[in-house]
């Protein structure tokens, strides 16, 4: 019993650790990748004209601005997530699920007014190949996510 529960005390540890120093690497790589080779992408799957690209320009400029920070967001969920995980009370896990969920409703509140914006700059197709790509990809990033953190409890069930 003891030795399960030295392996469970080392399990936690390196997942606040890992969540704390490579969640702030993959933010870093995220932000990286989702910068200038993001943008790169888009302008390759968008193949919009020169008239056309110059008025998207602005509306992906504000959206990308807009998604960083509601990736921050998401990031610091998920290092508090792990920070708290062995210790997790009903109050916590209340907060952080509030948080995840006012998160992920505030990307599809971004979704809907980049489409809005987008279909006035570059016509309903192209806003929905824009908005196609984004949730492909934040779907993507978000598995990764989630195949990296555990589910609440499941540390706990080597207890029996």
């Amino acid at each position: 019993m003891k030795k399960i529960s030295l392996i469970l005390i080392m399990i936690v540890t390196s997942l606040s650790s890992y969540a704390q120093s490579s969640f702030k690497e993959d933010v870093d790589v995220l932000q990286s990748v989702y910068g200038k080779s993001k943008s790169d992408l888009v302008k390759q799957y968008m193949n919009l004209s020169d008239t056309q690209s110059v008025a998207f320009t602005k509306v992906y400029d504000d959206y990308e601005t807009a998604r960083k920070a509601l990736g921050q967001s998401k990031f610091q969920l998920i290092n508090d997530y792990a920070s708290n995980y062995a210790t997790l009370t009903d109050e916590k896990a209340d907060e952080l699920a509030k948080g995840t969920l006012k998160n992920h409703l505030a990307y599809e509140k971004l979704y809907c007014k980049t489409y809005s914006k987008a279909k006035k700059a570059v016509g309903a197709i192209n806003a929905a190949k824009f908005i196609q790509l984004e949730i492909y990809l934040q779907t993507i990033i978000r598995a990764e996510i989630l195949e990296s953190i555990p589910f609440i409890g499941e540390l706990d069930k080597s207890k029996i």
